[in-house]
């Protein structure tokens, strides 16, 4: 026990020292969290001017793709290049994805959930500009996805480099990563609240309000350098009117739409990109993407690309331009069109399926944008034709782009606030959030996980909002096996363990046979009453007095796995193997929640 001395009168003036130096340590230690606070909003400015940079450079290679390919065609009495150049873009991307990066880049935004949750938050130097390059390949020359997951991709690329070139700890370089993708967001879409909110929604969990501050920083930063260097300009200008009570109802309707499209577009996407995946040969799988895809673009033209052409003309009252190409009959009918645009609706997730299983590089954040636009126009069109109301196509094409993005990727409030600032449409606030919300809810009775979420959440990967699933997830087994447990021969005498046990400081010795193999422990509270007995040092054997271990873990176990055994046999202790079974070490009780409370005060950010 220490005794502490009780200070006496004139011992009072030497105790002042000492409480100073208390005060001044104190006083360190907060200036040294000020300016790592400092610092991490300096770099978050960094990450977000260098994210809206990377926004606007894939923005506008897209865009000259996209022109020189309509240049050369411009001449063709039909488009043929909807047949060709979405195939070229789709090889050229997977030639370079699979000769020169030789690394996968696809989906973005779920590698960006996977690089938090199973790799420290770190991603490929080479993610900085591979991503930009193949998509904007991809996308510039027809490719039916779009350029927000590879964008994302990037800036938390940056993000996540910037950090591990300073060497930063686990947490600060998961907010700079989280401020990578808040500025891609922000930069491509001139959408700095979004910018912020999507990273909250989709890629961050349990951040404190401290670290909210880079993400802002980044978000802004990324919006300026776009504002400077493409003007000042809404990304989509419309003509909305007015919200008006009325339509209340027929929003409503809107967001149960949504949410069941969000649920056919989320399973549809999976399903086919998990079922075009099988097939071995990646040039037999191209060959059979390019085809469709080619096909699906030549009988509907607004899948061509981004289609945010398409968006922009429903967005004011007009036709795609791209439907010039198609009989005067089928464009000025008064139901032809509303079915043309329902085909388009369902047809728009196997165009973006297509694509990236073909090699194509794109995410489905602009896919989804546009599907749920035109979900919106059909059942404002519908409405019309059927004579039951005049819902103006511009307000509910902008809401069914909210109601969609709510339901797939499951982040309402990303939804509402992105649609409202690319637009302008601040007046739509009130019907966002309704079609949002109902969309959301719907798809939540039927899927728990967003379309970014939901492979990764079956490997038991993902990250989520729940403090101890988080810890859980980010903890590995291998960070906590200790190997200084001395292992014995299954046919050592008492006399060998007696030794180990002299030069061992633990009460439990494994037990393996001639090939490492794990067979079993031995427990020197079992063995102590032998001890001391010597006549027993050569005729005891160790297979006399081993039992077997209450559970065995395997390195790849994961942590819930590894808790429910520890939790089932009562344990302190459990050996661990490798997958054949050559004993590794063993994980104690005690370093799992040791290692708990330190990974825990890293996720909260403190």
């Amino acid at each position: 026990m220490i005794s502490i001395p009780i200070p006496k009168k004139n011992q009072t003036k030497k105790n002042k020292p000492y409480s100073g130096n208390a005060e001044a340590t104190t006083q360190n230690a907060l200036k040294h969290t000020k300016s790592e606070r400092t610092l991490l909003c300096l770099l978050a400015v960094v990450t977000g001017v260098l994210s809206g940079v990377a926004a606007v450079i894939l923005k506008q290679a897209i865009l000259l793709l996209h022109r020189l390919v309509s240049g050369a065609f411009a001449g063709s009495p039909y488009q043929w290049l909807y047949l060709v150049t979405p195939g070229v873009g789709m090889l050229l991307s997977m030639l370079f994805v699979r000769y020169v990066i030789k690394d996968k880049i696809g989906h973005g935004v779920t590698r960006v959930l996977k690089a938090i949750s199973r790799n420290e938050a770190h991603i490929a130097p080479h993610n900085t500009f591979s991503s930009v390059a193949a998509s904007a390949v991809t996308i510039g020359l027809g490719g039916s996805v779009g350029a927000e997951a590879p964008i994302v991709y990037t800036g938390a690329a940056i993000g996540s480099n910037i950090a591990r070139a300073l060497k930063l700890p686990y947490g600060q370089i998961t907010i700079l990563l989280g401020c990578g993708a808040a500025g891609a967001i922000a930069g491509i879409f001139k959408a700095p609240i979004a910018g912020v909110l999507f990273t909250l929604e989709v890629l961050m969990f349990n951040i404190s309000m401290t670290s909210i501050l880079p993400l802002l920083f980044s978000s802004v930063s990324a919006t300026m350098v776009t504002y400077l260097l493409l003007g000042d300009t809404v990304t989509f200008s419309s003509s909305i009117v007015p919200f008006a009570l009325s339509n209340i109802p027929f929003y409503i309707v809107l967001g149960l739409v949504c949410g069941f499209i969000s649920l056919y577009f989320l399973r549809t996407t999976l399903r086919v990109e998990d079922r075009l995946g099988k097939m071995r040969s990646p040039y037999l799988r191209w060959l059979l993407c390019a085809a469709l895809l080619g096909m699906l673009i030549f009988i509907f033209p607004p899948l061509y690309g981004e289609g945010f052409d398409s968006l922009e003309a429903m967005l004011n009252g007009e036709l795609p331009g791209s439907l010039s190409v198609l009989p005067a009959s089928l464009v000025q009918g008064k139901w032809t069109i509303l079915l043309f645009f329902a085909a388009v609706m369902f047809t728009k997730v196997f165009a973006t399926a297509l694509t990236n299983s073909g090699g194509g590089v794109g995410g489905t954040f602009g896919p989804t944008m546009f599907t749920g636009a035109v979900t919106g126009f059909v059942l404002a069109r519908l409405a019309g034709n059927l004579g039951v109301a005049s819902l103006p196509e511009a307000n509910f094409t902008l809401v069914g782009m909210a109601g969609l993005m709510a339901g797939v990727m499951q982040a309402p409030l990303t939804a509402i606030f992105l649609i409202a600032e690319i637009s302008g449409g601040y007046a739509l606030m009130f019907p966002l959030m309704i079609t949002s919300a109902i969309s959301f809810a719907t798809i939540r009775i039927f899927e728990q996980y967003s379309i970014y979420a939901n492979r990764i959440a079956l490997k038991g990967d993902l990250l989520t909002h729940d403090s101890d699933q988080a810890v859980l997830t980010l903890l590995r087994l291998s960070d906590l096996i200790e190997t200084d447990f001395k292992p014995i021969g299954v046919e050592a005498t008492l006399g060998d363990l007696v030794k180990i046990i002299a030069t061992s400081n633990r009460n439990i010795i494994p037990v393996v046979d001639n090939r490492g193999l794990f067979q079993g422990v031995v427990m020197v509270d079992d063995v102590r009453q032998y001890m001391f007995n010597k006549e027993l040092y050569d005729s005891m054997y160790i297979y006399n007095v081993m039992k077997e271990a209450p559970a065995i873990l395997t390195e790849g176990d994961r942590m819930e796995r590894v808790m429910r055994r520890f939790e089932r046999t009562g344990a302190w202790n459990l050996p661990v193997t490798d997958s054949e079974g050559h004993y590794v070490g063993f994980v104690s009780k005690s370093k799992i929640f040791s290692s708990y409370r330190d990974q825990l005060h890293q996720v909260s950010h403190d």
